[in-house]
């Protein structure tokens, strides 16, 4: 598939300085892959302790429910996002912590109307697809019931959640897409499609992954600058969610450098052929 339109030397070559790249960062890459991804989480639920007054406030206006309900709403939030970033970091009940972060997730999809926005609703889906991911990093050391025995069959659940989680992750991308008649932009569309394309069907994986890291990166500090506005402007609020909730996708990217494609991938199949 790629091989016909790149050369296929150059896709090896490509690989070969991925895989080195991998092998150099690999001990503190599980660390700044989970710390990227429960970033937003961690911005957000500081968020909530700094202006607690200011949200309790805006829930309370939104939706009529009175003050003692928008509180329980924002120690839900606070607690939950806190709690649930300190256990993935610590890698204690990574399950149950994904499980908060999820239910936070859905939470906000609704309390914000996030469900009518398109553009809101498909980065908390990749949001979601990154927390996968780092259930299914939880499950690696749960292959074996002694390290260094290698368990019996495949981990199919483990699998399908690299999956999914991959295919999810694929919605942030479809929100960067602009129709603008400029050469980068046409550029930068064809490229975050056909990688992300290679991302979700798991062809080319880590290498597709990396580049994808890189890319990602890159549009977010040029886009996302929020430290540049100043605290009284609206701008810099919207900047900074998308900054943190773009540099969790990242994680989640760096997570499928570490895991790889798993076994429902384009990668897994050719090895069998």
């Amino acid at each position: 598939m790629a091989g016909g339109i790149i050369p296929k030397d150059f896709i090896s070559k490509a690989e070969d300085i991925a895989e080195e790249v991998y092998k150099k960062t690999r001990i503190f890459l599980p660390t700044t892959a989970r710390a990227c991804l429960i970033s937003t989480f961690l911005e957000d639920g500081i968020r909530m302790w700094v202006q607690w007054s200011e949200q309790r406030e805006y829930m309370d206006m939104s939706w009529g429910c009175g003050k003692f309900l928008a509180t329980i709403f924002v120690l839900v939030n606070l607690l939950g996002q806190l709690g649930g970033c300190v256990m993935v970091l610590l890698q204690k009940k990574v399950p149950y912590a994904c499980g908060v972060l999820f239910f936070i997730v859905v939470l906000q999809t609704f309390a914000y109307s996030i469900l009518w926005d398109i553009q809101f609703l498909l980065r908390n889906l990749a949001l979601i697809g990154a927390l996968l991911l780092v259930l299914a990093e939880s499950q690696v050391e749960a292959r074996s019931l002694f390290a260094g025995v290698p368990s019996l069959g495949d981990n199919k659940q483990k699998n399908y959640l690299q999956l999914t989680g991959r295919c999810l992750l694929a919605f942030m991308f479809i929100t960067l897409i602009r129709f603008e008649i400029s050469f980068l932009q046409i550029l930068q569309d064809i490229l975050g499609g056909i990688l992300m394309v290679l991302v979700t069907i798991g062809y080319k994986t880590k290498l597709s992954a990396l580049i994808l890291v890189l890319f990602l990166t890159t549009l977010n500090f040029y886009h996302n600058c929020w430290w540049q506005i100043p605290d009284y402007k609206p701008l810099r609020d919207f900047l900074k969610y998308d900054f943190f909730q773009t540099l969790s996708v990242i994680g989640g990217l760096l997570m499928i450098v570490l895991l790889g494609p798993g076994g429902v991938s384009m990668d897994e199949h050719k090895k069998k052929w």
